[in-house]
């Protein structure tokens, strides 16, 4: 422990655990023997961490989060899994997030900056980019893959082993059964792809020449002619140069036989070979 950590006299800390410099421990908080917290960590009160669980520099844990504890999956036997948030998260009242298991990667992991509301879940196996942001209550199965800059509303819930592109927007009440594309945006009330999320794209600075290049590989994507596997190919031809559009190609080629979220005009392609 560091000599510079901050505890309070009613929290407990069990021997093992690592505290880098700054790190602050509020009163009733719990934290396990194998627990890393880097630098200027801060847990406000009542947190519990446990499980071989690394907090990243300058993260705040608010009231009644649950970090580290088994994952809710009949297969977990106890073994040593990992649990690992990255730098400068915030992690509000009640949020969870599990370790991974021997049947996943062993680790479940959630990248810098991310902001994660009250009572939101991470479970098992699960990868979030960085700058996620999780409104109250949005809710990970196991096995979920999500990207860079990614913004899920609340009491939204997102299916096992789905993938969530960078850049998408997951509307509140949303439940996402098949993955979303990069940039792609669904609404509550909305059934598949609502459109792209420009707003998201504007907020990155995406000038209006390539938010008009997305829209046009969108349009070709979704509703040119062929199966998605040549309607893929066409667009990888026509849009090479664009990273953003390729970065699309790329995560739809990489979905083997998984199925797609798709517009609800356009349930036909949700198929990987449909015609």
């Amino acid at each position: 422990m560091s000599s510079s950590a901050k505890v309070d006299p009613t929290a407990r800390v069990e021997d093992g655990a690592r505290l880098a410099e700054g790190v602050e421990i509020g009163p009733f908080c719990t934290v396990g023997a194998d627990v890393v917290l880097e630098a200027g960590v801060k847990l406000i009160s009542h947190v519990a961490i446990a499980g071989h669980t690394t907090v990243g520099a300058g993260s705040t844990v608010y009231p009644f989060a649950s970090l580290g504890f088994p994952p809710q999956s009949v297969h977990y036997k106890g073994e040593p899994s990992r649990l690992v948030i990255g730098r400068d998260c915030t992690i509000r009242e009640h949020v969870t997030m599990n370790v991974g298991t021997a049947g996943g990667h062993m680790e479940t992991r959630v990248g810098d900056g991310g902001f994660f509301m009250v009572g939101c879940h991470v479970a098992h196996d699960c990868s979030v980019g960085a700058k996620a942001i999780f409104a109250n209550n949005a809710t990970l199965a196991g096995h979920v893959s999500v990207g860079d800059n990614v913004f899920l509303g609340g009491l939204s819930a997102v299916h096992q082993f789905v993938r969530i592109g960078d850049g998408a927007m997951i509307g509140g009440m949303c439940g996402v059964h098949f993955d979303v594309i990069p940039f792609g945006l669904m609404m509550e009330g909305h059934p598949g792809l609502r459109s792209l999320n420009y707003t998201g794209l504007k907020r990155r600075g995406l000038s209006l020449q390539q938010r008009r290049q997305l829209q046009g590989a969108y349009r070709e994507l979704f509703y040119g002619k062929g199966t998605l596997v040549e309607r893929t190919d066409r667009v990888a031809e026509l849009f090479a140069d664009d990273a953003n559009v390729m970065s699309i190609v790329e995560f739809v080629r990489g979905a083997g036989k998984r199925r797609l979220t798709v517009p609800a005009d356009a349930e036909h392609v949700a198929e990987p070979e449909a015609a």
